[in-house]
């Protein structure tokens, strides 16, 4: 029986999905589960580790019943991981449960710790090792916090019974049975804790936030044989024996799924955050505009590298429309409401909600709403969030071609607001440039089981899968670049009225 068929699971800030692929890259089954927002205190977000792992192996069997009749388990090749980065976990690996939820990546709890790094003059040296900047997006502050505030955590990490993932890591760990206790190069990269030219956990950096080295695990290119799916497994038992061979971070997977696998080809996908990536090959970047360098993935024995820079608040803002404010009872209803005003009336909306990223990086920005007038009305503040989603993307592009000087053709989207032509187009207008949707946006996805399949042979190289993307369409520049320019500015103005909220 050929082996032409690829699992992928997906695992985001929102939900877990498992998506069947085929050879030529078609969806042939996917499911979705989606999972609690934990919220303690303000600016602190969590995740339950159980729910998240329940919710994966969910997805996976309604992808199995979805499948029955159409594929055979047995003509899977390969499972390929892809997941949320920097949300960070800690378990006891005698018992197998987590000792705290999981500390998610959009949570602010350590940002008063990272104040005194800097403080101390340690931004520099992180910079210089990592690419990455002085932040408590990343991991390893969330683990120094874990082991500081959990009653026993240094105690079962003395004993060696400690084990510190990400998410691909506490997946691929249960689904071996507790077997295998890696993460891939792109993963690894965004601890904060580990060096981005030699791939190799950095010694200095780990004592610098009092974090034991014998709880990291194995960091690994990211196309290799990671472990089997064990038969331990109720429900999943029927994949038993398929191996794990791609894992890889969402962003990196998103990249690597566009078909961006030469320097200067760029994506960017808008999911719950938005996350902006550049492949600069085997070279690793130095930016000067505050954007971050680092491993994207590994395979067959060489590592790309890519420079990104982050929103934390893309898709989110449409939740937090439909969620908090009621304004909208659905996704596509943003969209029509948007689509029904001619423009936002002089409102400008920063999705400021947990703080800015690239290329500002300030934890203590806050969602800030300007322009408003008696006039205006939900369609303009509807028009004005899609609006603020792509300004933020327009930050991260204007950064990136500062620092590397390549001018960039085109951008290629993904990932579920891209689903959005009015704010496709908002971007296309913004960045003047061409704007490229593929057919399939689950790139995140698709990325995963490229390289999980090139790993297993199911695929040749690149260029047997180049032909695989289509595209669904193109959107042309429409605005004038002088009334880019002049609404530019006022984004800039409105985003420099956001920041340092909570520290006034």
């Amino acid at each position: 029986m050929s082996k032409e068929y690829i699992l992928s699971l997906d695992q985001g800030t929102t939900s877990s999905r498992a998506i069947l692929f085929n050879k030529a890259g078609d969806i042939i089954a996917k499911a979705q589960k989606a999972f609690t927002q934990i919220y303690p205190q303000q600016g602190w977000v969590e995740h339950d580790p159980m729910e998240i792992l329940y919710s994966q192996m969910n997805a996976i069997e309604m992808v199995l019943h979805e499948m029955s009749g159409k594929v055979n388990a047995a003509e899977i090749a390969c499972v390929g991981v892809t997941n949320q980065r920097e949300t960070t976990i800690l378990w006891d690996k005698v018992t197998g449960k987590p000792i705290y939820n999981a500390i998610v990546w959009q949570c602010r709890r350590t940002a008063a710790l990272c104040e005194e790094l800097k403080a101390a003059g340690k931004a520099e040296l992180i910079k210089q090792k990592t690419g990455l900047v002085l932040d408590a997006y990343f991991s390893g502050t969330k683990i120094k916090w874990i082991l500081d505030n959990v009653p026993h955590a240094r105690e079962l990490a003395a004993e060696g019974r400690l084990a510190f993932g990400t998410v691909e890591t506490w997946l691929i760990w249960q689904l071996t049975g507790g077997a295998v206790h890696v993460t891939d190069y792109s993963n690894a990269g965004r601890t904060m804790l580990f060096n981005a030219d030699t791939l190799e956990w950095d010694e200095e950096l780990c004592a610098l936030l009092d974090v034991p080295m014998n709880i990291l695990p194995e960091a690994v290119s990211s196309g290799a044989e990671h472990g089997q799916i064990c038969d331990c497994l109720i429900g999943l038992r029927e994949l038993a024996g398929i191996p794990i061979t791609g894992a890889i971070g969402d962003q990196p997977a998103a990249l690597f799924g566009q078909g961006c696998w030469h320097p200067g080809q760029a994506k960017n996908t808008y999911g719950t955050g938005c996350f902006l990536l550049m492949n600069t090959g085997t070279a690793r970047a130095d930016s000067k505009q505050n954007l971050l360098t680092g491993p994207a993935w590994g395979f067959g024995g060489d590592v790309t590298y890519a420079i990104e820079g982050s929103a934390f608040n893309g898709g989110s803002t449409i939740q937090w429309l439909r969620d908090e404010l009621r304004i909208i009872d659905s996704a596509p209803r943003c969209d029509q409401l948007a689509e029904s005003v001619p423009d936002s009336a002089g409102v400008y909306l920063v999705p400021a909600f947990t703080g800015l990223g690239a290329p500002y990086w300030d934890m203590y920005a806050r969602g800030t709403i300007v322009g408003l007038t008696r006039g205006a009305n939900r369609a303009h503040i509807a028009r004005a969030a899609l609006e603020g989603i792509a300004w933020q993307s327009t930050d991260l592009l204007e950064a990136m071609a500062a620092d590397t000087g390549i001018p960039l053709s085109e951008l290629r989207v993904d990932g579920g607001a891209s689903v959005s032509n009015i704010m496709m187009q908002m971007q296309a207008d913004f960045i003047q440039r061409q704007v490229n949707r593929p057919v399939v946006v689950e790139t995140t996805a698709l990325g995963a089981a490229y390289l999980a399949g090139l790993t297993a042979g199911v695929w040749s190289g690149f260029e047997e899968i180049e032909s695989n993307r289509r595209i669904d369409r193109v959107f042309i520049p429409q605005m004038s670049k002088a009334d880019r320019d002049a609404a530019y500015g006022k984004w800039k103005r409105a985003v420099e009225r956001s920041m340092h909220w909570i520290d006034s």
